[in-house]
């Protein structure tokens, strides 16, 4: 019989994302801020933050051929960075992300 071991306590994660190339500076700003309160409401903290800007991508993605990259780094409970994942695929405005946990 398996037993699941709940883990608690917060854990450093980064993540990569890539914004569809047609949003403007504004919307932008609003995904990188939805990011970060997102965060901040389940008690965590945003250590980083980086805009990448728009860049080529190797292969289209949803037939487009750019994309606007950014990477957060923050500190977060598990159970909170899987939610964060789920919000990011239903997002319209996400082509692409990337969380991983950083080693400590």
């Amino acid at each position: 019989m398996a037993t699941r071991v709940e883990v608690s306590g917060l854990r450093n994660y980064e993540l990569v994302a890539v914004l569809k190339p047609d949003m403007d500076d504004e919307r932008v700003g609003a995904a990188l801020e939805r990011v970060k309160s997102f965060v901040s409401d389940r008690g965590g903290s945003v250590d980083g933050e980086e805009l990448w800007g728009r860049r080529k991508l190797a292969y289209p993605i949803q037939k487009q051929n750019e994309g606007i990259y950014f990477l957060t780094r923050f500190t977060l409970e598990p159970p909170h960075a899987k939610e964060l994942e789920r919000s990011l695929n239903l997002s319209e405005e996400v082509m692409r992300h990337l969380i991983v946990r950083l080693d400590t």
